[in-house]
């Protein structure tokens, strides 16, 4: 297993995402959203021109190569309803970009829920239309010899097992991204009230999955979101689905998502910090992330 993080999470300037790699002694980044001078933050795959062949050329300067695209196609912004022209465009914009950097992976998502103006869940999801998009993002992607990997998050297929399983099987050859602490915040629609179990959701993709994200957290019931942790820390069964990808033989990427910038402080109105200061702990939170993950998958591994 190579460790590798989404660059973001330690900060939205490229220079940022760099230094937190080499903290670690990372040669990968999984690039999403970044930052360009002259440019504002963006998903890497819209990047203009000039700023693409800028960060092309610094990361080489660096020696890091991108792991994965953690692109917008099909995520929980984006409507099964909208035009398939919005997922087109965003397909032909980082395709080449994927290949000019060599990155094999791209994740991609099955499109938000339909829900009603009361935000309840609508009984026709529009599978067909949904699974007819999914087969013609991977086939766009089969073709320029990349890998379309799916995420459970808040789309389609993170809505249950079942659906997951649903969408695994209409789409012959689809991979899966497992993310450990998705599960924890989604509900499970195959036990309405409740939310997913982790471990389970694991085992049901396991034979699916080329890509692997680690956060942690605890449900907070109040917020109706987690309390994000280091990983082992919370409710995402971290340390057991490590063990068992070192038992069966996983030797993709696992990269970690931290989401606890500011974990350590107070972000209320007492919350004084000057934007330098939140910059550095941001950066700093991900290196002591990875830092603890790499323990974690030493232990996993013993």
């Amino acid at each position: 297993m190579t460790l590798t993080g989404i660059g973001d999470e330690a900060g939205a300037p490229l220079e940022a995402q760099i230094q937190a790699v080499q903290a670690l002694g990372w040669k990968h980044l999984e690039m999403r959203n970044v930052q360009m001078d002259g440019w504002p933050v963006m998903n890497t795959h819209d990047l203009p021109d000039e700023a693409f062949d800028r960060l092309v050329g610094r990361l080489a300067e660096a020696g890091i190569a991108v792991a994965a695209f953690g692109s917008v196609i099909g995520n929980w912004a984006h409507s099964v309803e909208e035009d398939f022209a919005v997922t087109e465009g965003e397909m032909a914009r980082a395709i080449p970009k994927m290949q000019r950097l060599g990155t094999k992976f791209v994740r991609i998502m099955s499109y938000q829920p339909r829900v009603d103006a009361d935000g309840r869940d609508l009984p026709d999801q529009m599978e067909g239309e949904r699974f007819r998009r999914l087969r013609e993002i991977k086939r766009r992607f089969d073709d320029a010899g990349l890998t379309c990997v799916h995420e459970n998050c808040m789309n389609y297929g993170g809505m249950s097992i079942s659906h997951a399983l649903r969408t695994l099987d209409a789409v012959p050859g689809l991979r899966w991204v497992f993310d450990t602490a998705n599960p924890c915040f989604n509900e499970d629609r195959d036990n309405p009230g409740h939310r997913q179990d982790p471990w389970a959701f694991y085992q049901a993709v396991r034979p699916a999955i080329s890509h692997v994200h680690i956060k942690d957290g605890v449900w907070n019931p109040s917020k109706k979101d987690l309390d994000y942790t280091m990983p082992g820390a919370g409710q995402g069964r971290v340390a057991d689905i490590l063990a068992d990808l070192h038992r069966t033989g996983y030797d993709g990427f696992v990269s970690i998502e931290p989401h606890i910038s500011v974990v350590f402080h107070s972000t209320g109105a007492g919350d004084t910090r000057d934007p330098e200061q939140k910059a550095r702990e941001q950066l700093d939170t991900f290196v002591s992330y990875g830092r603890h993950l790499a323990a974690l998958m030493q232990a996993a591994a013993a």
